[in-house]
């Protein structure tokens, strides 16, 4: 499920002349308010539910270069979810389809009131069962990584 389709502005781009790694976050914090509107958290969303997301945590992986003016293409698969969160991991394809990026987060629902976590609405619950879902033989090569060095 395509989120996001936008192409490399040229201030995104660094002095190594390719797309700078805080802009891929950037791009992933787009699609998370993407997917937000697609589940019924847009603005007026929000103030209906009273109900937003907060990302409590991020994993990215940089697999390619993206370079100016390059369109770049995020989806999303729900990996898990409770009442509260959301495990999610979005992919960032070039034109051609070649992956460039990848970022795993998990997101919480919040009561705008309280600031607290709190379950999704059912409507937003609804919105979410209709996300496209990993498939138990299909985990994502780089989901669920811890960042270390390989010792032998």
């Amino acid at each position: 499920m395509i989120l996001l389709e936008i192409r490399v502005p040229p201030e995104w781009v660094d002095y190594n002349g390719h797309m700078n790694d805080a802009e891929y976050a950037r791009a992933f914090s787009l699609a998370v308010e993407a997917l937000m509107e697609r589940i019924g958290l847009d603005e007026k969303g929000r103030t209906r539910h009273g109900h937003t997301i907060y990302t409590l945590e991020t994993h990215l992986c940089y697999r390619r270069e993206a370079h100016e003016g390059q369109p770049l293409a995020v989806d999303v698969t729900l990996l898990d979810r409770d009442a509260k969160r959301l495990h999610v991991f979005f992919s960032m394809r070039d034109g051609q389809g070649e992956l460039l990026a990848t970022s795993e987060q998990m997101l919480m629902g919040i009561d705008t009131q309280s600031h607290r976590p709190a379950p999704f609405p059912p409507a937003v619950i609804n919105a979410i069962g209709g996300l496209p879902q990993v498939e138990p033989d299909a985990w994502p090569e780089t989901a669920g990584r811890r960042v270390g060095i390989p010792r032998r």
